[in-house]
């Protein structure tokens, strides 16, 4: 079995039907009504944890809305004292009960500046929370596009990690530390790491890995 029968663009869409990590009900994902706390969605990954996505606000609870002024800077650092946005994130949060969206654009600029927001923690978060998910470094750069954030920050964390290593004990949790010889099974091992996000490199070694081999 070759490299080139595995296309570089993946189908994860197909692959995550065939591991069954499906999408939740689709009833799940409706807007909440005006008055409650909008629900964040991450369209490229239907399993991320919810307690990334809760910043702590009771969702029955009233919002306020058209916040001005003191009244929207004070709900800014709320909402971040309770968990980090990425810029554009924040933006978007606050913009569902501003006033005015420029008021909040600058509000956020001046936020960033301060560090109280920091794309660069909240890359830092996310590829730390994707590998304890099992995710290579494909799915990982999804997981930063999908917040808007630039790859490059994450550039320094995501080369300290054996992402041989990775995969191998990805690829133990599923199937055990025997060696395929069977070229369906193989070829299933390939597409479940290919999901995972991981490079091809590193799927054909972790799964021609025998337990013995350092």
């Amino acid at each position: 079995m070759t490299e080139a029968k595995f296309p570089k663009i993946i189908d994860y869409e197909a692959l995550k039907r065939e591991f069954e990590e499906v999408d939740p009900p689709a009833d799940s994902k409706k807007p909440l009504a005006y008055h409650s706390e909008p629900q964040d969605t991450q369209s490229y990954d239907s399993d991320d944890s919810t307690s990334e996505l809760d910043d702590g606000i009771d969702p029955t609870e009233k919002k306020p809305v058209g916040l001005t002024g003191t009244r929207l800077r004070s709900y800014a650092f709320a909402v971040l004292t309770r968990k980090e946005y990425s810029k554009k994130d924040l933006i978007e949060k606050l913009c569902l009960y501003a006033q005015n969206r420029n008021e909040v654009l600058e509000l956020v600029d001046e936020l960033a500046r301060e560090n109280y927001q920091s794309d660069k923690r909240v890359a830092e978060m996310t590829v730390r929370s994707q590998i304890r998910k099992g995710k290579g470094p494909n799915r990982i750069k999804l997981a930063l596009k999908a917040k808007s954030i630039d790859k490059d920050l994450a550039k320094d964390d995501m080369a300290e990690v054996d992402w041989y290593e990775e995969a191998y004990q990805i690829k133990v949790k599923k199937y055990g530390v025997d060696v395929a010889t069977d070229p369906k099974l193989k070829a299933k091992q390939i597409r479940f790491l290919q999901y995972r996000g991981f490079d091809m490199d590193a799927i054909m070694k972790a799964i021609k890995r025998k337990n013995d081999d350092e």
